[in-house]
């Protein structure tokens, strides 16, 4: 029988807002009942984008505020978990792929995603206010579009860097949502998508509802597959320099250093 995809992760997608939406008020409560609150570092302001670099943080972030991890133990377990399938299953996916395929036909599948999703740029960044980025993302999307055959040829990138925009382009709701003012809530780790909080969880469900991909004609089973082989060849091409493996390389707690990585590059990104 088939499954229609977008009545599951619609289905999927509003079961998650209201768990996100009650678990806000949860949170708050187990918070102040824990009588030593464990707390993530978080610089200044704070989302994870299509690519992050967990090790260019400023040195102007050095104030923080806390954000709070009631849910330690949900955290950790489904960090181990997706500690293990990256070892296990994804990293050695995408060592064999690389293997297999050249680097050129990997670049130009990960510039297709890349542009597919230029609905969520172009919205946050005229939600946040960056009028500049939006219109590069228009003329960037038509640009690459048409005479990048759909977007798998970057010709915009030996552009001259005064046709770059101001400011660095909105990556997603959840940075927009961080830019209004919203805090992160608590720190969530999710199977498979990873270091996530109650902002950018809902930021993702409003991300998930602008990517082009959703509203494709495929099963679920085809979707999980397409994201699925997505992930794999970013990561084909981050091998050599892989910011996870850098950060969590000799670390006493590996739990805790991504933990407050990713806190600290979502204060980062909401700044820009």
């Amino acid at each position: 029988m088939r499954i229609e995809h977008r009545t599951y992760w619609g289905v999927a997608a509003v079961v998650m807002t209201a768990f996100l939406l009650l678990g806000t008020a949860a949170s708050a409560l187990a918070a102040g009942e824990l009588s030593d609150p464990i707390e993530v570092a978080q610089f200044s302001s704070g989302q994870i984008g299509e690519e992050s670099d967990f090790d260019s943080f400023d040195d102007e972030y050095d104030e923080y505020q806390t954000v709070a991890d009631p849910l330690y133990y949900w955290n950790k377990t489904w960090f181990v978990f997706n500690d293990g399938l990256y070892h296990a299953l994804f990293k050695p996916l995408a060592t064999g792929y690389a293997w297999l395929i050249p680097e050129r036909p990997r670049t130009w599948v990960s510039n297709f995603f890349i542009n597919m999703l230029f609905p969520v740029r172009f919205i946050n960044n005229v939600l946040t206010g960056k009028f500049d980025a939006a219109y590069m993302e228009v003329s960037k999307f038509i640009a690459n579009t048409a005479f990048g055959l759909g977007g798998l040829g970057d010709v915009t990138a030996d552009r001259p860097h005064n046709w770059e925009p101001e400011r660095p382009t909105a990556d997603g709701f959840g940075q927009t949502l961080g830019k209004a003012g919203f805090g992160h809530g608590v720190y969530l780790v999710w199977p498979f998508l990873g270091p996530s909080s109650i902002r950018e969880s809902v930021g993702f469900v409003g991300d998930y509802f602008c990517d082009p991909l959703t509203y494709a004609d495929l099963t679920f089973l085809e979707m999980v597959a397409v994201r699925a082989y997505k992930n794999v060849n970013a990561l084909s091409l981050e091998l050599e320099d892989n910011n996870y493996e850098t950060l969590t390389e000799g670390a006493v707690d590996k739990y805790a250093a991504v933990r407050d990585a990713y806190i600290r590059y979502r204060a980062k990104k909401v700044a820009e």
